[in-house]
């Protein structure tokens, strides 16, 4: 995805979905029907943050463009930007940011 083609208002972020295996343990093949949207994604750009209480300024994001992260398999809005699959969550609906 090129540079500025989306930029997420607020808490939100946008998150690339990590693609599914094709091959679990064992040799098995899972078709295409069968597999489940994936719940890891990396961070393609967050907004400015959440509003403060007094709404004069914003509490900046805790995660940041190339975290890996882990989202709720229900959360967000998923959209296609030039051909790929993505979602725009709300910063409180990733579940964690995944280290090494």
């Amino acid at each position: 995805m090129g540079e500025n083609k989306i930029r997420p208002l607020f808490d939100r972020v946008l998150i690339k979905r990590e693609e599914p295996k094709d091959v679990v343990k064992g040799g098995i093949v899972i078709p295409d029907t069968a597999k489940e949207k994936p719940l890891e994604g990396i961070v393609e750009a967050v907004g400015e943050g959440r509003r403060n209480e007094n709404g004069d300024s914003f509490a900046a994001p805790i995660v940041k463009k190339g975290d890996r992260v882990l989202i709720g398999k229900y959360s967000g809005t998923d959209v296609t930007i030039d051909g790929d699959e993505y979602v725009i969550v709300r910063e409180d609906d990733i579940l964690a940011i995944l280290e090494n």
